[in-house]
């Protein structure tokens, strides 16, 4: 009589478990709400003084000025150009950090052992990571909004939520930190070393769009097809008293920050798949 037996398959781990020990994993470091706490506080003070200098400086402003000042520079102060970059290093870093992080530490190994469904693993992981980003974003833009505009308001010249262009902006500023973070988990999938991923990173969303301008054609297509060209053009209200030599539109702008989402979470969880640990 034949008494060999097949053995159980194990069950398949469920996407809601994978979900909920990536979350444990993110914020079982003491580190995560510092940086999250840290991060939204030099955002919010970045803005906040830009807020004050221009409410300090606006009786004194030339008439043409103050037109250009609502709502150019109102939405501006609301999220100025220093704070974003400090919103998209930050965002950046984290998401690259809950990659590499693991590989530092030897953890993925223990990870895929007991998940051999390595795709599904860093589904999960892009799925925590881009949720809590995006509440984050959306906390601090809308904070940063309701602050510096109730600054304004002692001069007249705060906007409500409501203004034309002020809800975009708003989520331009809130979506940048998901983006932003899933780009750094790409990275942190490819280059899997802490040092060489945020230097990249810095290079590629701080200071690759200092390097090129809107001048020419072909240095403007690749300004705008980086996350913090498609911010700028998100963020801008009114009428630019620059002359634009290559516009672009708000539509094309949105397109960006899609593909770098889409993309980026596709190359997390390919690289993952493909390569040896």
């Amino acid at each position: 009589m034949n008494t060999s037996h097949t053995a159980a398959a194990e069950p398949r781990a469920r996407f809601r478990d994978l979900l909920a020990a990536e979350w444990m994993k993110l914020w079982s470091l003491r580190s995560t709400p510092w940086a999250f706490a840290v991060g939204a506080l030099v955002i919010l003070g970045i803005n906040l003084n830009a807020t004050l200098a221009d409410y300090t400086s606006y009786p004194q402003l030339p008439v043409l000025a103050k037109d250009l000042f609502v709502p150019i520079w109102a939405i501006r102060d609301a999220c100025t150009v220093g704070a974003a970059m400090v919103l998209m290093l930050a965002a950046g870093s984290i998401g690259a950090l809950t990659v590499v992080g693991e590989y530092g530490s030897g953890e993925i190994r223990t990870t895929f052992a007991a998940v051999p469904d390595r795709r599904a693993v860093m589904a999960a992981k892009a799925a925590v990571v881009t949720a809590v980003m995006l509440v984050y974003g959306t906390v601090v833009a809308a904070v940063s909004f309701w602050v510096t505009q109730a600054v304004f308001s002692g001069r007249g010249i705060g906007l409500s939520i409501g203004y034309d262009g002020a809800p975009r902006a708003v989520a331009a500023c809130a979506l940048l930190a998901p983006v932003c973070a899933l780009a750094g988990m790409a990275l942190g999938a490819l280059v899997r070393h802490t040092a060489t991923t945020i230097v990249t990173l810095t290079f590629v969303l701080l200071l690759l769009p200092t390097l090129v301008n809107e001048r020419d054609r072909w240095t403007a297509i690749l300004l705008h097809a980086l996350p913090r060209g498609a911010w700028d053009r998100l963020t801008e209200l009114g009428v630019s008293p620059v002359p634009v030599v290559h516009p672009w539109t708000t539509g094309g702008a949105w397109t960006v920050y899609v593909v770098w989402a889409v993309v980026s979470a596709a190359v997390t969880v390919v690289a993952v798949h493909r390569r040896d640990v």
